[in-house]
């Protein structure tokens, strides 16, 4: 079983994000045990590594205990969200300390629209790759949530949306033992 960090890149309580990234747990119990630092942290300032925040501690503890980050991200003016950026700096710092390099990672990401994160994607890829970790380039999970796509119990109610999701799992968790 692969220890995971996820990055939910929304900070809103009800973010479908978090449901998605809560859904994509559950359908993957027995490949991941998952970890969901949380990036409600302060903008990142090299000042503050004087004294810490607490959040940023762990966030790092987080990646550097995981085999592994999944990245969620919703699409914010056609780009990643400040949490992911600032969460990534964060993890960047101090020189020499980054807990990024070497890291398996993925990127997925949940809207209302017909092309998903798309753009969000694209955009965090570059930043994923540039910090050093081994990104998994396919498949692309570009995941249009539309109303009832969970229930209650937040489970994905689609079969198809099941099988497609678990593949994407799946061959996640064979990237980490490749690339772990």
């Amino acid at each position: 079983m692969h220890k995971v960090s996820v990055l939910v890149g929304s900070l809103r309580k009800a973010s479908i994000n978090r449901t998605y990234a809560k859904a994509l747990g559950r359908l993957g119990a027995d490949l991941f045990e998952l970890d969901y630092p949380d990036l409600d942290l302060p903008l990142y300032n090299e000042d503050l590594w004087a004294d810490p925040p607490e959040g940023v501690l762990k966030l790092k503890a987080s990646v550097e205990a995981a085999d592994a980050v999944l990245f969620v991200t919703p699409e914010y003016n056609r780009t990643f969200t400040p949490a992911i950026k600032n969460a990534i700096d964060w993890g960047s710092r101090p020189v020499g300390q980054a807990c990024w390099p070497d890291k398996p990672a993925a990127i997925t990401g949940a809207a209302g629209g017909a092309i998903g994160t798309a753009v969000a994607q694209a955009a965090l890829r570059s930043v994923v790759v540039g910090r050093g970790m081994v990104l998994m380039g396919q498949p692309e999970v570009l995941y249009q949530l539309l109303p009832d796509a969970i229930d209650a119990e937040g489970d994905f109610t689609s079969e198809k949306t099941r099988d497609f999701m678990r593949s994407f799992l799946e061959k996640f968790s064979a990237w980490i033992a490749k690339h772990g």
